[in-house]
């Protein structure tokens, strides 16, 4: 969480709602629509199994399509009720984020994650990412301790305050230990681990903090100038931490890059009117219970000022004319002058559209992949195509901005490295956005082609189904699943569930399983649903917020074949940082060459006859042995050959020829 943008649960309650004024940014320029197949109808969105869904804690009602969820896990004492944030992954284990500190799980079993450790480390927001022996873990608000300790920190300058990389050692997984705090000027609400292939030595850290900036009192160096006061400001900069592995203890930050210079302020989509309208009936009944409501300066949308907002003001009103007790009518008089003093002050100034970028502009994001030399950066106002092949110096390769997004918050690469998806965490990730009127084009993913370097809008991705008013919905964290062939992706939507889709076809995308639960409570909003949601090593393991983890299993279907899921699983991985892109590589494998084939056949690019002999010849390759079965693998690469040049897909064809061809073995001579 941070203080002024609120992105995620737990962000200052007071600013939730201005963020929304303050934050809703978008493109200097609106995107086209969508195609009209991949928008559907909102009869079709009502119609949807996840549409009703019983209300609980533990016991809410569930709906699933094309997925088996396998094992399920609530959350320890003293982290149950807490929020759970990120996970990462290291051998049979996964480490999930807690704002009270990491849990760490086994996963051995799917079906049966057992708890390893609860490491008590309070900090908002606790993102963990791992390397080898080493875990990271992010702390941004001003209540960290830098030995852990929990209580938080009410003094305004503290030496004991933690905002930045927490480094911990976890070669024994039972028991992480502290090794380094490296302090930044803004805090680290996420960070990125990058692997530089030229050097084996260290290990870099992303840092993307967006508090606001220390105090110099606090931590030498920060400065909260504007850049145009000030060369050395520490706004719009991206802290980057060197780690010797050798040494991981004297990590420190070696730069911090610029990448945002020259963007200019993009323009605001403004609120829905299902929000302006829940707005003004929110306002309307908090007034009748006494409560203080004030208006955003450049809407005038009227809020509720939360009541631990206005206490502490109202008591140091009346401290300071010797009263105590309730507050006269002047004190609250006194605090309405106030509070909308503060609000016009923060948020009273419109961004102007084409206007220098906000100063306090900072990636909630980055996602690297080491193997391409790229970099996504959501990057609050903008997505950002990065160059990282010198990683100490990431370069701006291009910016988008659209005008139908109000937050870019993530992004993933497909394994080619030729498409980049972007999510829009419209609300912050606090707030009901999957309503029956809201735009599908809101809050939603985007999805760019790499064209010579160029980020070209293809497609908008969201949910197809309709949420109630009492779920935070809206895009948030995935990755992509090793179909072979194939762009898949699983992704998390908070309390919208998790949702697998294809975007191989970037102007279409399509979902092809999910999983949901009905509203945590049924009488109000109460945060909940998966926080993030990875495929590691075969399991979809999803983190959920207020109950625990989850995870799942792909099952055949119409859109999936067992052979697709089985070549994906051959993908192993030793360790998994989702925003640390790994290259995927198939092994040679039968599953990966009928996976193939099985997408030939359901695109009709080679002849009913054809798909027939070749899955026999398969079968038949796969029952040989030796110098047999290698003999018959290179006649079928033969003849794939011929069948290359006749298909609608060669290229597909051409990756059937390999996977058979690889599976033959070299030529003894």
């Amino acid at each position: 969480m941070s203080f002024v943008p609120a992105r995620h649960p737990g962000a200052s309650t007071v600013l939730r709602p201005l963020a929304l004024a303050a934050l809703v940014v978008s493109a200097a320029c609106a995107r086209p629509a969508a195609p009209v197949s991949t928008m559907p109808t909102l009869e079709q969105r009502k119609a949807d199994s996840r549409v009703g869904l019983k209300p609980g804690l533990m016991d809410a009602g569930e709906a699933v399509s094309n997925l088996k969820v396998v094992g399920k896990a609530v959350s320890p004492p003293g982290f149950l009720g807490q929020f759970n944030s990120d996970l990462t992954f290291t051998g049979n284990y996964v480490i999930q984020g807690n704002y009270n500190g990491p849990v760490i799980w086994d996963i051995s079993n799917p079906a049966r994650p057992q708890l390893v450790v609860a490491f008590t480390c309070p900090a908002s927001q606790n993102d963990v990412s791992v390397y080898r022996n080493l875990m990271f873990v992010s702390a941004e608000a001003n209540d960290g301790h830098v030995d852990c300790l929990p209580g938080g920190i009410k003094d305004t300058v503290s030496a004991n305050r933690v905002r930045g990389v927490r480094i911990f050692d976890i070669s024994d997984i039972k028991a992480p230990k502290l090794l380094k705090n490296v302090q930044t000027c803004r805090g680290s609400h996420t960070h990125t681990v990058l692997e530089d292939p030229k050097d084996q030595a260290n290990i870099y850290i992303y840092v993307s903090g967006s508090a606001p900036v220390r105090s110099p009192n606090e931590l030498a160096g920060c400065v909260s100038d504007t850049p145009d006061k000030n060369p050395n400001s520490s706004l719009m900069r991206i802290e980057i931490i060197s780690v010797p592995l050798a040494n991981p203890a004297s990590a420190a930050i070696v730069n911090r890059a610029n990448i945002f210079s020259g963007l200019t302020q993009p323009a605001e989509h403004g609120e829905s009117e299902v929000d302006i309208k829940s707005a003004a009936d929110e306002a309307a009944k908090a007034r009748a219970q006494g409560l203080f409501t004030a208006k955003l300066p450049n809407s005038g949308q009227e809020i509720v000022v939360p009541p631990q907002f206005a206490k502490p003001k109202l008591d140091s009103i009346m401290a300071a004319r010797g009263g105590s007790g309730t507050p006269s009518a002047a004190d609250s008089a006194a605090f309405r002058v106030y509070v909308q003093d503060f609000i016009n002050k923060n948020f009273g100034q419109a961004a102007t559209p084409g206007g220098p970028v906000s100063p306090g502009n900072q990636c909630h994001d980055i996602t690297v992949f080491p193997a391409r030399g790229l970099a996504g950066g959501a990057c609050e106002g903008h997505g950002i195509l990065l160059d990282i092949s010198d990683p100490l110096n990431p370069t701006r390769i291009d910016a988008v901005a659209d005008s139908n997004f109000a937050y870019w918050h993530s992004a993933t690469f497909n394994n080619d490295g030729t498409k980049l998806l972007f999510s829009d965490e419209w609300g912050g990730g606090g707030g009901p956005k999957c309503r029956e009127g809201d735009k599908m084009e809101w809050g939603s993913n985007a999805i760019f082609t790499i064209e010579n370097r160029k980020l070209k809008f293809q497609s908008y991705y969201k949910i197809p189904t309709v949420q109630t008013a009492l779920e935070n919905c809206v895009a948030h964290n995935g990755s992509l699943i090793p179909i072979p062939g194939r762009d898949v992706m699983v992704q998390s939507w908070y309390q919208g569930g998790i949702s697998v889709f294809d975007w191989t076809d970037a102007a279409n995308p399509k979902e092809i399983a999910f999983f949901d639960r009905g509203p945590v409570d049924g009488t109000r909003m109460e945060m909940g649903g998966s926080w993030s949601v990875y495929w590691y090593n075969g399991s979809i393991v999803s983190s959920e917020i207020a109950r625990g983890l989850d995870v799942a299993e792909l099952v055949p279907s119409e859109h999936l074949t067992q052979n697709e899921i089985d070549a994906a699983k051959t993908v192993r991985w030793n360790y998994l940082n989702a925003q640390g892109q790994p290259l995927i590589e198939w092994p040679a494998s039968f599953s990966l060459a009928k996976a193939y084939l099985d997408q030939l056949e359901r695109n009709k690019c080679l002849s009913a006859a054809r798909v027939t002999a070749v899955r026999g010849a398969l079968e038949g390759a796969e029952r040989a042995t030796g110098a047999a079965r290698s003999s018959a693998l290179r006649t079928l690469s033969t003849q794939l050959e011929n069948d290359a040049k006749g298909s609608c897909d060669s290229k597909k064809v051409d990756m059937l020829r390999k996977a058979v061809t690889d599976l033959a073995g070299p030529v003894v001579s």
